[in-house]
């Protein structure tokens, strides 16, 4: 399978890079990027001449400038391997505990973010984005809001705000929350930069080192490495096509004791699966018997369409030992960055003090914001919007998927995001897609061990670029050629 260098200068540009210096920036680009790990071995000096259409020699001389800089060694009779280059820990890396085996060498979380980001011009090159696209978003509801302010007075911004957030917007919340059977006063309610940052704040109030939390087996990743910061000892919790695997549990929570339990109830992150009142109630029963607190990460939720058969665990328990995780990212804006966290008064007001000595208030700026929206009365025909497109696209993508030699964990009926089974190396997979231009999710990250897999989530709003499905054909029709 070959794939071409990045364009090549004219050969009349002399101030264009030659041949050599694409090859090395292409590589050390991947070394950076973390596709290339340390300890790989590169592609042997005949093959990387073929896939990139050039000499021997060209990709000699790259190698040889490579190991010059640091980031390849030469290996005699083998060839040429990633060099193990020192680096400080990456922000949300998960690090090994004393009880815990340390994490594979994979395509990481760093890596996946920050390609996340290099993808986000681009959404129909990201099959693996968490997002939706842009184009599908509307600016006019967050600029219009803008303006709204611009009119007011300044000085009304100009003080620090308040530890729980902008009043005004929690108490809009409040009337959110009745409508999902939640009862929370403003008191309950507290707000945040994200589900990223509610799950730090909890984190540091309930856990310490060799604690016991469970998530999801596979699981939204980057509240992993929150946890595992303060030291707690992941422990997975399997899926099975009708959502989590209660028995399995059930055997966790004697066994391990935890503290805590993280847990998608509606649209789960990646297998698309929700809660039944059934499996709700029987969650609230173990954690009560066996003591430990449920955090349910709500995030999907505004695209779960009416009647939709989902049950939140808040509104069985009403905050008693649920707290409830709510945000805007998904359906307004990736970078509006305001979210909430209902629970007990007093939990409220230690999350609202340990919010004020991470990063003092919330930016009220932003909260104002969304509060205009949620009021003027735009934001529930524009999610209404999003799930139509959803509704247009799902079943298309998985069709694809399926006829790509794909298998479906499950066909989800709402929801971005469909868990397929690659029945390859998910990472080499992705590491592939990266080449060829696409952002891939390999299944890896979504473990709490980083174990390898074939699994692979996909966003059915960013699968529309026809050239996916042949790259995918063509990729799983070679690795099967040369299995066999």
């Amino acid at each position: 399978m070959s794939f071409p260098l990045e364009q090549i200068p004219a050969p009349h540009d002399a101030s264009a890079l030659t041949l050599v210096d694409q090859l090395v920036q292409w590589a050390r680009r991947r070394v950076d990027e973390r596709v290339f790990r340390p300890g790989m071995r590169m592609p042997s000096i005949r093959k990387l001449a073929i896939d990139k259409g050039v000499s021997r020699f060209t990709v000699v001389e790259a190698y040889e400038r490579l190991v010059a800089q640091g980031y390849l060694d030469s290996r005699r009779g083998s060839g040429f391997y990633v060099r193990e280059r020192f680096a400080a820990p990456m922000p949300g890396e998960r690090r090994a505990t004393s009880d815990a085996a340390p994490a594979p060498s994979t395509i990481d979380v760093v890596w996946l973010l920050r390609n996340m980001l290099h993808t986000s011009t681009q959404p129909e090159r990201g099959p693996g984005l968490g997002y939706l696209p842009s184009r599908w978003l509307d600016g006019e509801l967050i600029s219009g809001a803008l303006r709204t302010l611009g009119r007011q007075s300044g000085a009304q911004m100009l003080g620090f705000g308040t530890p729980q957030g902008f009043l005004p917007l929690r108490q809009q919340l409040q009337t959110r929350l009745e409508e999902l059977e939640i009862g929370a006063s403003p008191e309950s309610i507290v707000l945040v930069s994200g589900i990223t940052q509610a799950i730090d704040l909890l984190a540091r109030l309930y856990l310490q080192a060799g604690d016991a939390v469970v998530v999801g087996d596979p699981a939204w990743f980057q509240m992993f490495g929150r946890i595992a910061s303060q030291g707690a000892h992941l422990v997975g919790m399997p899926y099975t096509p009708d959502g989590p695997d209660l028995d399995a549990l059930e055997a966790l929570v004697q066994t391990w004791r935890p503290k805590m339990l993280v847990i998608n109830s509606v649209l789960q992150n990646p297998t698309g699966t929700s809660l039944t009142a059934a499996q709700a109630f029987r969650i609230l029963r173990l954690a009560e018997e066996y003591d430990f607190v449920v955090v349910e990460d709500d995030i999907y939720g505004d695209l779960c369409p009416p009647g939709f058969p989902a049950t939140r665990l808040a509104s069985l328990d009403q905050l008693k030992r649920v707290i409830y995780l709510g945000s805007f990212s998904k359906t307004l804006a990736a970078n509006l960055r305001v979210g909430f966290i209902a629970c007990e008064p007093q939990l409220a007001q230690a999350v609202a003090d340990q919010k004020m000595l991470v990063n003092m208030t919330t930016p009220e700026l932003n909260e104002r914001v969304l509060y205009k929206i949620l009021t003027e009365g735009h934001y529930r025909r524009h999610v209404e919007r999003l799930r139509a497109r959803l509704d247009g696209v799902r079943d298309k993508a998985c069709r694809m998927l399926e006829k790509t030699g794909l298998r479906l964990f499950q066909t989800p009926a709402a929801g971005m995001f469909v868990w397929a089974d690659t029945g390859v190396d998910a990472d080499a997979l992705a590491a592939a897609g990266h080449e060829a231009g696409f952002l891939l999710t390999p299944g890896s990250l979504f473990s709490p061990q980083q174990s390898p897999t074939t699994w692979m989530r996909f966003n059915v709003a960013n699968c529309g670029d026809p050239a996916l499905p042949a790259f995918l054909g063509e990729y799983l029709d070679t690795v099967i050629r040369r299995a066999s």
